[in-house]
């Protein structure tokens, strides 16, 4: 049976959700996730003959959720809530007098820490790729995915941020990365040092040997020129020829690792870094959030993990300040 080709929503709600999708964007939003969940419920009510806005019921959306199997109530109550808010906003703009949802989100139990990588087990991720075989539609395969994840690891990028990367953004020179248009449709500065710039380095030289001069809007990472080494093929890549050979043991409790871990590592490192150097990470976040991307430091504040060793460097900094205002107390 050859696959249905998405092209636009044809519902009864076809209107509303593509100018909420588009108001969305343009206040800056990607809004993709968001976009790929009303897809499912634009074509559940195509499915259902559905005509009418006002047939669009509690029970109507209920038997919609209950069709999409969800694996755990994080990803179900990701659903009611962009079907939520698509409906408040339909009211809000008076197509609707009230949202007719209804369901209320499923408890979640306790969320799984992330896997957080050790120095040792990053190298041999790196060493591990840097081995990986060519293949016919894939040259330098093993340094392409190498450089890939040490930009992971070391900067703490998104992967879709590291796929989009164009020769133009990649300043050898000055040390330092331009991401484009990213999460929240921002672009920023990202500095990086020698050991990765030497990386980089060496990359563009093999790049340059097989491509040819390199135009500053062409693909950075790509595998014929034209095209970026997708996000998709960098998981698998991760998943199916580094993990296996890594053979990690996760503590209960504990996500099973994955690539985006590498960009939890970085943060949670970054502050553990400055724990130890003394730098008051109360007075940085903000830092931490511009690197990684963020709007603010309460989206910074998910991926800092408390972990053993940020847990006693952050007792050694209270112990140190209690002990000196004891001191004062005294004198």
């Amino acid at each position: 049976m050859s696959r249905v080709v998405w092209q636009r929503f044809e519902s009864v709600l076809a209107d509303p959700i593509t100018r909420y999708l588009a108001a969305k964007r343009l206040m800056g939003c990607r809004f993709n996730t968001e976009d790929r969940q009303l897809r499912l419920l634009d074509r559940y009510l195509v499915d259902q003959g559905i005509q009418r806005i006002g047939d669009v019921t509690s029970s109507c959306l209920d038997a919609f959720l209950a069709s999409r199997e969800r694996a755990c109530g994080a990803s179900y109550n990701d659903l009611v809530g962009v079907v939520r808010r698509l409906l408040e906003w339909m009211v809000d703009q008076q197509e609707l007098a009230i949202s007719p949802l209804t369901t209320r989100p499923q408890r979640q139990t306790a969320r799984r820490l992330p896997y957080l990588y050790d120095p040792d087990t990053i190298r041999r991720i790196l060493e591990y790729a840097a081995e990986l075989p060519d293949g016919n539609r894939c040259p330098h395969r093993g340094p392409t995915y190498a450089t890939m994840f040490a930009l992971l690891a070391g900067l703490g990028l998104r992967i879709g941020e590291v796929s989009r990367l164009q020769c133009g953004d990649v300043d050898l020179q000055g040390g330092v990365l331009l991401v484009r248009n990213s999460k929240f449709g921002k672009s920023r500065m990202v500095p990086f040092g020698p050991r990765l710039t030497e990386r980089l380095r060496a990359y563009a030289i093999l790049r340059e040997q097989r491509l040819g001069f390199p135009v500053p809007d062409a693909p950075f990472f790509t595998w014929n020129g034209r095209s970026t080494v997708v996000t998709n093929s960098i998981r698998n890549a991760f998943r199916d020829h580094i993990m296996p050979r890594l053979a990690l043991e996760v503590p209960s409790g504990t996500r099973a690792p994955c690539v985006h871990g590498l960009r939890h590592t970085f943060a949670v490192r970054t502050l553990l870094r400055w724990y130890r150097d003394g730098i008051d990470p109360q007075a940085r976040l903000n830092h931490l959030s511009t690197l990684l991307g963020h709007v603010g430091i309460h989206s910074t504040a998910v991926y800092l993990t408390i972990t053993s060793d940020l847990l006693a460097s952050a007792n050694h900094r209270f112990e140190a300040f209690a002990s000196s205002a004891v001191r004062q107390v005294r004198s």
